[in-house]
């Protein structure tokens, strides 16, 4: 069988709607490598878009699916509840930022917990606005996409998005908005359209993911924190790439002295198994009526299971610190390349949540094209690397926290050639 055939398959078989960077089939995956049907080894460095940062088939997270397996795969927590959902719910609570008592809710997708976060802000407040920043990934849901500050794909052809939703600039030095700037643009949009008292929540990704992987900048965190205390908005962190080791802390809101009052998180949390859960405070967390929250499979045995079993290997592979340790030598490795690609703009991220964003060699703007053929010439050389980004023009990387140092290494060494390759094409 070749990927090709099954290529051509899927194209008969599957709506268009449902786009793929690569035509590579998987067979099989360990840790940071996989091997399609064909036999051809590749190195990844998108984790399923930073979902099994503990690694492929992590045997620690496989023996507890398995062991689960063996006992039952689903009953329905608002039916039949089992013990290891509250026991995870405790671990949460204990662990997600912020110094007050909590709840937890457990659902399928990321794009669930950003929907229930935003139903628990709004039983809370009894308000309906919500305020969410330019470049934001937050779902493909209709509110998700609606909260999204990105046309292209997302929201291309859905007709209206949903009512009371605002976007604001996110601050990006690189591109000519500031933190001043961000602050000033909802202190505007307060006094000119939107009634603060009105609003229920202000979401935000401490690392913006699909939009580029700009850091919320400290003063912007604090600054947020004010104006919800002030008009008694839910300050709600999108943590569902950032969470779980990647920033070179369990959650990217450790980085910062404020906390959020809900947070949402999935990818990372289950280890490669559908799981997202909702953590905040309890009296926020409580507004919401008994049946307004749940899901058939929300918080099902199996991705329970699983997300202890990640828990436990961050904290006894200290996951996070290696993190830190992967993202430094990362950006070392890039910062050596800059003299010799002038396309390269910024090198940035927290922990092991780096990116690199290309401009025209002369500066003039986004390059896309340049990015897109790095991605390409990897590719080719059997690396996976994702792109992301407004203008398509930066590349993340995404590998496990659990790669290898040889296997790091060499994909550094083909990130360099292939960066080499794409300027001399």
């Amino acid at each position: 069988m070749l990927n090709i055939e099954i290529a051509q398959r899927r194209n008969e078989a599957i709506a268009q709607g449902v786009g793929v960077m690569t035509q590579i089939y998987v067979d099989h995956a360990k840790n940071a490598e996989l091997w399609d049907i064909e036999g051809n080894h590749y190195i990844d460095f998108a984790a399923g878009i930073a979902v099994v940062n503990t690694g492929h088939c992590n045997p620690k997270v496989m023996a507890a699916v398995e062991k689960q397996m063996g006992r039952f795969t689903h009953t329905c927590h608002q039916i039949v509840p089992y013990e290891n959902y509250v026991h995870l719910a405790e671990r949460l609570n204990k662990v997600v930022p912020g110094d007050f008592d909590k709840r937890t809710v457990f659902v399928t997708t990321g794009a669930e917990a950003v929907e229930n976060a935003i139903k628990v802000a709004r039983a809370h407040t009894g308000r309906e606005a919500i305020v969410a920043f330019g470049g934001a990934f937050h779902g493909r849901t209709f509110m998700g996409m609606s909260l999204t500050g990105k046309v292209q794909p997302y929201k291309v052809g859905f007709g209206a998005m949903m009512n009371d939703v605002f976007h604001v600039p996110f601050p990006v030095e690189l591109h000519g908005t500031s933190v001043d700037q961000s602050i000033a643009a909802i202190e505007h949009l307060f006094k000119s359209d939107l009634d603060p008292k009105r609003v229920a929540a202000i979401i935000i990704e401490p690392v913006q993911g699909e939009g580029g992987f700009y850091q919320a900048q400290p003063e912007l965190m604090r600054a947020l924190r004010t104006l919800c205390d002030t008009h008694g908005i839910v300050m709600i962190a999108d943590e569902v790439q950032t969470g779980f080791g990647r920033t070179g802390a369990l959650f990217a809101m450790e980085h910062y002295d404020v906390y959020a009052d809900i947070t949402t998180m999935a990818k990372g949390l289950a280890g490669g198994l559908p799981l997202a859960a909702l953590t905040g405070k309890a009296e926020i967390m409580n507004a919401a009526a008994p049946g307004g929250l749940g899901g058939t499979y929300g918080g099902n045995p199996l991705g329970i299971a699983a997300a202890h079993a990640v828990l436990d290997i961050i904290e006894e592979e200290k996951l996070c610190n290696r993190a830190n340790r992967l993202g430094t030598a990362l950006k070392s490795a890039l910062a050596e390349l800059k003299p010799d690609i002038a396309e390269i703009a910024e090198i940035r991220g927290p922990g092991f949540m780096i990116a690199v964003e290309f401009n025209k060699a002369d500066g003039s703007g986004p390059n896309a094209d340049f990015t897109n053929k790095v991605r390409l010439e990897a590719l080719k050389r059997n690396l996976i690397l994702l792109t992301c980004g407004v203008y398509g023009n930066v590349i993340r990387f995404l590998a496990p926290l659990t790669i290898e140092d040889d296997v790091f290494a060499e994909a550094l060494a083909i990130l360099k050639a292939s960066m080499l390759a794409a300027r001399d094409s």
